[in-house]
């Protein structure tokens, strides 16, 4: 590379501060990149605080830009030498000292080590920047972010496609800052173009980015400053992440959140609680969840999960946890943060949460021909039309006054405006004025989102894979291949990498038991797979990790359990946990909330749970002559075959269902059902028996229905059949004061209903208002309104959508088939009192 000196001498450099020196290099600093565009210059774009920056600059340019073949090597290093006497007053020198061994070793660099097996499987991948360099983030951590740090991630699925998330923390330093941007667009280089790409800033993240963290996300307090002296958090500092297992931890967090939960480390100290919030005292053995006497039932209920989640994954399920009352705190909370002063009433969320869909929003075509960043209106307001975008340009859709900037990427625009992409969305933001918390989305041509697609009113995809449940390419669009359902190979996917790693295929050695009368009793292996929804389960899973063995306990609860078998199968656990010297990992799992390695253990089966159990009066639950088994794929591509009430409203058409009657046995199959589903429903048939007759939707014989009890409606809604607009669900609420509307992250289920609550569930071609049995007199009369703003202000500019109000405890299979294995009886049990069984 020919790096040409600075017009500048030493002593001139001498009297000048350290901006004014980065200044005055500007215009060598494009001649480096070659370019005359300040949108190209990443100078531009990071602020020049340090000579730290330059060196990740210039480590993006020997990485990044097409050379010709170098001269004689004594010629480079004399022009770099050149190059670097014309800066002897940067500060830090170290950095200084740094930059020049990597310039004279860096000529034959090609990317950074840690890409070499990034996205090169599915799943979750973090790193943190330390030092100006990547570092992984163990997977057990992942969701725990320094407030102090910046972090880079990369979602891989199975199609395989790619997002790439670059989180800022509200404390991290500008060089932290650049250097996350710059590995962002490294790692997007080296995976070819193709991620979306998304700037994430705390308390600001995108829904995508919160549905990996579906347990919530914790700030732990950290700063990071360049100053020797040693400093709470952050890596400067030399405070390192918490460790798996680490049992000497004190620290407080501050749990707030009812749909997107956040837990933030606070000064472990009284005058940090209040009368409306849930904290968590994290003392490594002992984890307490402190519940304030004006806290309702669902802040507890996502407070507990967030500290069930750091007791199963960072302590291995070691720890001990207790929820305490205000008012009711033990000894040993006022050992740690001293007499008990008086407690803060209840405070309002600061974060305003907009009521409306998306707002408005405008669309620019950016060019850099005349060497500076251009920009130039094409669509004051959506709706657009996809036939805006043209495949030579690149363009920003504005939705700033909603704190979201789209940057699209023409599939044929020059190499070094799809570059740029990110930073030109950066200088946007600047140059409008726009809050510096506003997310950016880098979306190439193919890999567009749904919030983005909504802003036109004819967008259309090309080779789209259809179904809300099924693989969902986010990357380059390619046709995904439907093969035969293969439980072994879900530790090759996305959902849920984030919370369990996969630690193998699952083949070692399993052994299950059942919890009953106080005891675990051996389950017979040919029936490994099989459970009842009203019993609890331990299972062994046993390794070899090199050359030592290494276990898993998995502890399944059912939904139907009772709080005996709950309680029993917590001490069993510990049991089989100390005979084997504490050496096992303990994994506690909900019915439906199965990780993907243990569904890996049952080798190509689906899981299959019967309703009853064994722990009822007068010992294990008779089958009942009529059995229906409702099978469905979920997102991360596991099956699972729930027994269900043998009632024609179960039905859904995007589903297969097994129905069992004293006459027959058949297997149907909705119009949206898949091939793995109907090859799952083969296991389903072997172990009820008998000669399956297959049945169609639509052309059902009448001893179907008789079954059944008589036809009756279920969901047939046609927007379950070849779609790609993901179904969102969102809560009302005005626990905070006022009114305001949330979006659920991530997969939605059940029990993320709330019944204090008014929910919205758009499906695209309708919307479901539900109203919870203890929503109040406001959240009942706004919701309506709000439900018809958004859909009044939908960018796509969906006009008349139909919206059907109903009532918990009264919803018709149009909305219950959104939900898989939909219980009608789930709220008979109060979910606090369930979770506090699993403390």
């Amino acid at each position: 590379m020919n790096f040409v000196p600075p017009i500048c001498s030493a002593q001139e450099a001498a009297q000048r501060t350290e901006m004014e020196i980065f200044l005055h290099f500007h215009k060598t600093l494009k001649s480096i990149f070659r370019t005359e565009s300040c949108l190209h210059c990443p100078l531009c774009c990071c602020r020049p605080i340090s000579a730290s920056i330059l060196l990740l600059l210039l480590l993006r340019q020997t990485i990044n830009t097409p050379r010709p073949p170098p001269p004689p090597l004594l010629h480079v290093k004399a022009q770099r030498r050149s190059f670097l006497a014309s800066l002897p007053h940067l500060q830090p020198p170290s950095a200084l000292l740094i930059l020049s061994r990597f310039i004279l070793q860096t000529s034959t660099m090609v990317s950074h080590k840690e890409f070499e097996a990034a996205g090169k499987e599915p799943g979750l991948q973090v790193w943190r920047i330390e030092n100006l360099d990547l570092k992984p983030v163990p997977k057990a951590l992942h969701g725990s972010f320094y407030t102090g740090d910046a972090y880079l991630l990369l979602l891989t699925t199975a199609a395989p496609s790619h997002n790439i998330h670059m989180w800022l923390g509200d404390e991290c330093s500008q060089d932290e800052s650049g250097a996350a941007a710059i590995f962002a667009t490294q790692l997007d280089d080296f995976l070819g173009g193709g991620p979306v790409q998304f700037r994430e800033v705390q308390n600001c993240e995108s829904t995508t980015f919160l549905g990996y963290f579906k347990s919530g996300i914790k700030y732990q307090d950290g700063t990071l400053r360049h100053n020797p002296r040693p400093q709470k958090g952050g890596v400067a500092s030399g405070f390192k992440h918490v460790v798996t297992n680490d049992m000497d931890v004190k620290r407080l967090l501050h749990v707030k959140g009812r749909r997107v939960i956040r837990a933030t480390e606070v000064d472990l100290t009284w005058s940090s609680f209040n009368k409306g919030d849930c904290f968590i005292i994290d003392l490594g053995k002992d984890i307490y969840q402190w519940c304030g006497s004006e806290c309702n039932r669902f802040e507890r209920l996502k407070a507990s999960e967030v500290a069930i989640d750091i007791r199963d994954n960072e302590r291995n399920g070691r720890a001990k946890l207790q929820m305490v009352e205000e008012g009711e705190e033990p000894a040993k909370l006022t050992e740690v943060l001293g007499p008990k002063t008086a407690i803060a009433p209840s405070t309002p969320d600061d974060d305003k949460v907009d009521t409306g869909n998306k707002k408005k929003g405008a669309l620019y075509m950016i060019s850099d021909a005349s060497g500076s960043m251009k920009v130039t209106s094409v669509a004051p307001s959506s709706p657009f039309k996809q036939a805006m975008l043209s495949p030579e340009e690149c363009y920003i859709l504005d939705n700033g006054v909603d704190r979201n900037i789209f940057v699209w990427k023409g599939p044929k625009a020059n190499v070094s405006e799809r570059k740029a992409a990110m930073s030109a969305g950066q200088q946007f933001i600047k140059d409008k004025g726009y809050s510096n918390k506003t997310q950016i989305q880098v979306l190439p041509a193919g890999g567009e989102t749904t919030l983005f697609k909504q802003f036109f009113s004819d967008w259309r995809d090309k080779d789209e894979t259809t179904g809300p449940r099924k693989a969902y390419t986010i990357g380059r669009i390619a046709k995904v291949e439907q093969v035969l359902f293969d439980a072994s190979s879900l530790h090759s996917n996305k959902a849920m990498a984030a919370q369990h790693g996969m630690v193998d295929d699952g083949k070692g050695k399993v052994q299950i038991w059942r919890v009953e009368n106080g005891d675990n009793v051996p389950v017979d292996p040919s029936s490994y797979g099989q459970f009842f929804g009203g019993d609890c389960y331990l299972i062994l899973y046993s390794y070899r990790q090199g050359s030592r063995e290494q276990h898993i306990i998995y502890t399944w609860q059912g939904l139907k359990c009772t709080q005996d078998e709950l309680a029993a199968s917590a001490f069993l656990t510990v049991r089989m946990d100390d005979s084997m010297g504490g050496a096992p990992v303990q994994v506690r799992v909900t019915q439906g909330q199965e990780p993907p390695h243990l569904m890996s253990l049952f080798q190509g089966k689906p899981m299959i749970i019967h309703s009853g159990g064994t722990s009822r009066k007068g010992g294990q639950s008779k089958a009942s002559g009529t059995r229906l088994f409702h099978i469905r794929q979920s997102s991360c591509r596991a099956t699972r075959a729930v027994e269900v009430e043998p009632t024609a409203s179960n039905l859904n058409t995007n589903d297969v269902f097994v129905l069992k009657s004293p006459k027959a046995l058949y297997v149907w199959r909705g119009v949206g059902a898949s091939d793995e589903e109907m090859t799952a429903a083969k296991h389903v048939v072997g172990f009820l028996g008998g000669t399956v007759t297959q049945v169609s939707e639509g052309k059902e014989p009448a001893d179907f229905w008789s079954a059944l009890g008589g036809k009756k409606d279920y969901q047939t809604s046609k927007s379950l059949q070849n779609t790609v607009q993901q179904p969102r669900l969102f809560g009302c609420s005005n626990k905070t004061g006022r009114l305001i509307v949330e979006e659920v992250p991530g997969d939605f289920t059940q029990s993320d209903l709330a019944t204090d609550d008014v929910m919205i569930l758009d499906t695209w071609d309708q919307l479901f208002l539900w109203v919870g049995k203890d929503a109040n007199a406001e959240e009942r009369n706004g919701a309506p309104k709000i439900a018809k703003d958004y859909v009044d202000s939908d960018p796509s500019g969906r006009k008349g959508l139909p919206i059907t109000t109903i009532k918990q405890g009264a919803e018709p299979p149009t909305f219950t088939g959104w939900f898989q294995a939909w219980d009608p009886k789930m709220w008979d049990t109060d979910p606090l009192e369930r979770i506090r069984a699993r403390f």
